[in-house]
């Protein structure tokens, strides 16, 4: 079978609503918020995150921390994209039209 390596690179979104209700409710989204950026993932709106994990079976690790830092109350998603997939997402900011900046740098082997 014909091998596609941009259909194997993955990106990991994370989409969450938590309450903010309280000034407790805030400080445990704002404390996963922070979790997320210290994992390497990037905002893309204020509730939605994204990052380069290589692989569906490198993403494993992130899903684990996720789960293990969420609140106890709200919702989390976590979706999956290929590289070229993530590529082909239209982000309209300002009326201006473009691709989601990939800040993960890959390397391509000769």
């Amino acid at each position: 079978m014909f091998n596609k390596p941009d259909l194997k690179l993955m990106w990991m979104m994370v989409m969450f609503d938590l309450p903010t209700d309280t000034q407790k409710d805030r400080k445990r989204a704002s404390d996963f918020r922070n979790f997320l950026q210290q994992k390497g993932f990037s905002m893309a709106q204020f509730s939605v995150y994204f990052r380069f994990t290589g692989s569906r079976e490198e993403s494993a690790k992130y899903v684990r921390a996720v789960k293990k830092n969420a609140p106890e109350i709200g919702d989390i998603c976590i979706l999956f994209f290929t590289d070229k997939q993530f590529g082909d997402i239209i982000h309209i900011r300002n009326r201006q039209s473009d691709s989601l900046d990939k800040k993960a740098v890959q390397y391509e082997l000769f």
